[in-house]
């Protein structure tokens, strides 16, 4: 069984980059800020849906504080000047669907300097790890049309999914149960 509070893994980048895909932690609101500061408006338009200047109290603590058991969030961290920078990172919350399967939303944010170098796909392929192994057979997830990077990544994952546009939005719903070999 994978303790999601306690997640933290080593991995290497196609460009050799060494990153670390960890739990988020109580202690990590000055990073959050810090890196949400730094991104572009065009990012933030696409993973919050409004423009977004700015993180309240509230909502550092709702991102930094979970229970890792209805609410699982990851970051990917980079070693920077003896420092550990947030460069992006994915949550997911858990629910029953209308048909009682066990699901949840996911979203996910990797900063602009670093897009381009598998990311978003490596947050996903752990934020699946640790849904499955808690039981969650579906995710489900809300994207703009123009977040072309998001549905290509989804597109390209090879897992049983449905997308349909509606009100300005490209609604995903994706099949995590394992496939079985042919």
């Amino acid at each position: 069984m994978i303790d999601a509070k306690t997640y933290n893994i080593s991995e290497t980048l196609r460009n050799g980059m060494r990153v670390t895909v960890r739990a988020i932690r109580a202690d990590d609101k000055d990073t959050i800020l810090e890196s949400f500061k730094g991104l572009d408006d065009e990012t933030l338009y696409s993973r919050f849906f409004a423009p977004k200047k700015n993180l309240s109290e509230q909502e550092l603590k709702q991102l930094t504080e979970v229970d890792f058991e209805q609410t699982v969030a990851l970051v990917i961290t980079l070693p920077v000047e003896g420092q550990e920078k947030i460069i992006g990172g994915g949550r997911y919350i858990s629910f029953k669907d209308a048909e009682g399967i066990d699901s949840a939303e996911f979203a996910m944010i990797v900063e602009e300097d670093y897009q381009g170098f598998g990311l978003g796909k490596l947050i996903f392929k752990h934020l699946i790890t640790i849904a499955r192994a808690m039981g969650i057979n579906k995710f489900d997830a809300e994207v703009l049309p123009a977040n072309e990077r998001m549905l290509n990544l989804l597109r390209k994952t090879g897992l049983p999914m449905n997308m349909l546009t509606r009100d300005e939005s490209v609604y995903v719903s994706i099949d995590l149960k394992p496939v079985s070999p042919k």
